[in-house]
Order: structure tokens, then sequence, then C-alpha cells
């Protein structure tokens, strides 16, 4: 019994976040995918005037803007899905 205690309930997958919390992690997202789209598109500018021993070693250390804005799209859009199945079945339920 005591191993249950911090298992999630079935009923969290459907709690909401706030509106405002909602809207204010989207705006730094979309933030953060501006700042990384402008860093993918100097680092593609910069690829076309280096040569093919300059591309192998040109991210080491550094991070790749390219896996980063994708990471970051794919989280912003699933937890936007979330939130309108959430919103939708709510609606429906009440």
């Amino acid at each position: 019994m005591l191993l249950n205690l911090h298992k999630k309930q079935w009923s969290h997958g459907m709690t909401l976040n706030s509106f405002n919390a909602h809207c204010s992690s989207n705006q730094l997202a979309v933030g953060k995918m501006l700042r990384l789209a402008e860093s993918y598109t100097k680092s593609v500018q910069e690829e076309q005037s280096l040569s093919a021993d300059q591309l192998k070693t040109r991210h080491v250390g550094k991070q790749d803007p390219k896996r980063h804005l994708e990471s970051t799209v794919e989280e912003v859009m699933g937890n936007n899905i979330v939130q309108t199945l959430g919103t939708a079945v709510d609606e429906q339920a009440l």
C-alpha cells in the first residue's frame, strides 16, 4: 500500500495548466525558437564557406542549433496539443 503512495492517479493526465502559465511558457518557447532559428541560419551560412575537414569539427563543444530547435518545437507542439485536447474534453464533459 505504501508503494502506491507516490503514483500518479489516472486523472493526472487530464489536468490542465492555467491559461496564464501556458501562455507564458509558449511566449518563452517562441523566443527561444527565434534565437535558435537565427543561430541555425547563421550556422548554415557559415557551412558554405568551410572546407570538408572544418565541417567535421565545426560543432565540437558547441550547441547544435538544429537539434535544439527540433526538440523545442516538438515539446511546444506536444504541450499545445495536450492543452487543446484537455480543454475540448473538459468542454464536452461539462
